[in-house]
């Protein structure tokens, strides 16, 4: 059976299970991932299979984490190290914006360090601030990082294994209000290219781009468009570091119209990087100013106060009307 219907958060499972068992140089390590599986069970069941020196437990100190990875990358190693919160991140920052993402540069070429970082990341599952952060743009501003976010259970698979795979150091970020949702995997797709984005709903008349947890939001939003009459292409970018522009150009080229939707506050962040780059390229072709939906310019607000924070349809629908105002 090549397809198979998973959540998520199962699909990644699978994908570690997999790399694990094709190289033994693929360890994972983290707080609680052994014994507890990691508190979103991602990990559950790994060291039972692998054992203690594979899926190794830590201490409470994401720059060891981080720390033990690189050097274990550049003995061989592939570490899939986790990061069991977004904001529990900034304690290894300098070891992954100063050292990891350096390392390659700085040795020419001598060393690689094929570190796949996993980080749960995004807001709407009821937690505070410190649990529901959007990191990402810190990361796509460094060079020598990869920065991925799958949407789907198929994407959470193929991409954590291309990640793993690739020689660089890659930033693996997992929406954590999708951990339980299901979709078929197709394990069959061995030329899934993640740095591609792709088209999920085609259309005619506007281009909405987002990725990672908002993606079935833009989608929602897309279909409830048509009741007023306007026929939205929908966009997920996958990789945010390097983006794949060429994708959202040729359709906005087409629509006339960009509608960039994140969770992250949108001052200085992918979306901004995104709108600069289509306003640059697609400027002849552009109806309308690029518009960005995103959360706002302050920390993470109380678990009651997140309905008004994180972007949903109206705020995305309330943009696309605008655009259509021009």
């Amino acid at each position: 059976m090549t397809v198979e219907k998973l959540p998520l958060s199962k699909a990644i499972t699978r994908a570690l299970r997999y790399e694990m068992v094709s190289n033994p140089k693929v360890v994972v390590l983290g707080e609680d991932v052994g014994k507890l599986g990691g508190v979103f069970r991602v990990t559950d069941g790994l060291q039972a299979e692998f054992g203690p020196k594979r899926v190794m437990d830590s201490p409470l100190g994401e720059a060891g984490i981080i720390g033990t990875s690189i050097g274990m990358a550049m003995r061989g190693y592939r570490p899939v190290p986790e990061i069991q919160f977004d904001g529990f991140v900034f304690p290894s920052f300098n070891q992954i914006t100063s050292q990891l993402s350096k390392i390659y540069s700085r040795t020419a070429g001598q060393y690689q360090v094929p570190v796949t970082i996993r980080l749960p990341y995004g807001g709407a599952v009821g937690s505070p601030e410190h649990h529901s952060d959007s990191p990402e743009a810190y990361f796509a501003h460094t060079p020598g990082l990869r920065v991925l976010t799958p949407s789907s259970a198929h994407d959470a698979y193929w991409m954590l294994r291309k990640s793993i795979e690739h020689p660089d150091p890659v930033i693996f970020l997992e929406p954590k209000r999708r951990y339980w949702a299901k979709g078929d995997v197709d394990f069959s797709d061995e030329s899934y290219d993640p740095f591609k984005a792709a088209v999920l709903r085609e259309g005619s008349d506007l281009t909405l781009v987002t990725y990672g947890p908002l993606v079935p939001v833009a989608l929602a939003a897309a279909e409830a468009a048509v009741e007023d009459g306007h026929d939205l292409e929908v966009i997920d970018l996958r990789s945010i570091s390097p983006m794949d522009t060429e994708t959202v150009a040729a359709s906005v080229e087409k629509t006339g119209r960009l509608v960039i939707a994140q969770e992250a506050p949108s001052f200085v962040s992918v979306g901004s990087e995104l709108a600069a780059a289509i306003a640059e390229r697609c400027f002849f072709s552009l109806e309308a100013p690029v518009l960005r939906v995103g959360g706002f310019h302050m920390p993470y607000p109380v678990p009651r106060a997140e309905k008004e924070y994180v972007p949903g349809i109206d705020r995305i629908l309330e943009a696309v009307d605008r655009s259509f105002t021009y």
